[in-house]
């Protein structure tokens, strides 16, 4: 199951120690599930993973144990953000886009994938395959706006949203995009196949795998995720 991040007046871990963070810091607390890394948490909430490591008290390694508690000192907008690249932090802007209604869709889509624990980049780099960060797109089987939503998706998502939603607003066309990834990484193992179960449809990845159209995909789409991460176009 994946774990949903909560603000830090939850229970904190019991060796954190909140008097070493500098300013401009805001605490998420955060249970640890399988595949978690100290550096995949830093991209994934903005943070620097020295900070996550030394905040709370981890080994020189970073180890986490799945469901062990941590604080994750996020870096608040305007403070500048963290990553961990090929092993090394280094402070990151995320690029915006010239024309501002996709610089629009950009936040939206950034901010709904953070409120639900879903990679960001991720979530951007999909939509930028999807649609270039386009509401106005509709595709020949029908899938709708940013993130190529079909209907019959949204009224599953609908599910784990607890309300409508209206494919063509904005808001909740980046929701349902990022509520189902974030259904697909608890059906699948392998980053790849949760992005190809976007694509080619998650029964037909468990049933018959990746098909190569589906391969170019999910090449494209780290391709994109990666040039976001390094602060770049995604194009």
């Amino acid at each position: 199951m994946l774990a949903v991040a909560t603000l830090s007046s939850l229970a904190a871990p019991a060796h954190a120690d909140h008097e070493q963070l500098p300013a401009g810091r805001t605490l998420v607390s955060y249970v640890v599930t399988s595949g978690d890394t100290a550096s995949g948490l830093a991209v994934r909430f903005h943070a620097w993973t020295a900070e996550i490591v030394s905040h709370n008290h981890l080994d020189g390694a970073g180890g986490l144990r799945v469901g062990e508690r941590i604080e994750i000192p996020v870096v608040k907008a305007g403070s500048g953000t963290g990553g961990d690249q090929g092993g090394k932090d280094r402070t990151t802007k995320m690029w915006q886009h010239p024309d501002r209604d996709r610089e629009k869709v950009r936040r939206v889509i950034a901010g709904a994938a953070r409120n639900h624990g879903v990679d960001p980049q991720l979530a951007l780099a999909i939509s930028w395959q999807e649609s270039g960060w386009q509401m106005g797109v509709v595709s020949g089987a029908h899938a709708i706006g940013a993130m190529q939503v079909l209907p019959s998706t949204a009224r599953w998502m609908e599910h784990y949203a607890g309300r409508p939603l209206d494919l063509r607003k904005l808001g909740d066309n980046a929701q349902a995009g990022v509520l189902l990834l974030r259904v697909l990484a608890r059906h699948t193992h392998r980053r790849t196949h949760k992005i190809g179960a976007y694509y080619q449809g998650l029964g037909a990845v468990q049933r018959h795998g990746l098909y190569e159209e589906t391969k170019t995909y999910v090449a494209n789409v780290e391709a994109i995720k990666r040039r976001l991460e390094d602060g770049r176009s995604p194009s």
